[in-house]
């Protein structure tokens, strides 16, 4: 979701490890030396979309020093290697997923879930009841996977040429 910011939400994550076929992702907070690197990860993470979607997603345009100034942004790092991220946030709508970006050499491996399953445990320790996203209406395979976990879609808005979706999941 792109919307504005209402507020960082204040807690540092320590180390967390999400266990893979290949070893362990540990999470943490992410600090101001990781910005180049963060965007170096999305534009990876993004970079097979732009050509379907013409134009870059909304990801691959943020500053990632405000980004990490201004949201809870969470690293998953391999053999100390940023392999994915997730960004939240609390606005007007709740809490929400702002970006999660996993590296394409670690797709399939459970890091996006479990960064997803991480934003879910972030938003019920901070008192919300359910969780919301957006993404491009042409990011089929994310809506996909989205569905799979229990995301509902509630909104499409149009911006222009195409619409972004907008998914919530109630958290029980």
């Amino acid at each position: 979701m792109r919307g504005g910011r209402k507020g960082r939400i204040q807690r540092e994550v320590g180390s967390m490890a999400a266990p893979d076929q290949r070893g362990t992702y540990w999470f943490r907070s992410a600090e101001a030396a990781d910005a180049s690197r963060v965007a170096e990860l999305v534009d990876a993470a993004y970079g097979h979309y732009v050509e379907r979607i013409g134009m870059l997603p909304g990801p691959m345009t943020d500053d990632y020093a405000e980004v990490i100034r201004n949201r809870q942004v969470t690293v998953a790092e391999h053999h100390a290697a940023i392999v994915g991220i997730i960004v939240l946030a609390v606005t007007d709508e709740g809490f929400l997923v702002d970006n999660v970006a996993v590296h394409p050499g670690h797709r399939g491996t459970g890091l996006g879930r479990a960064l997803l399953k991480f934003a879910e445990a972030e938003a019920r320790r901070a008192g919300f009841d359910a969780i919301s996203l957006s993404t491009h209406e042409q990011m089929t395979e994310n809506l996909a996977l989205y569905a799979r976990i229990g995301y509902v879609e509630y909104d499409r808005r149009s911006q222009g040429a195409f619409s972004l979706v907008y998914l919530r999941k109630h958290l029980g």
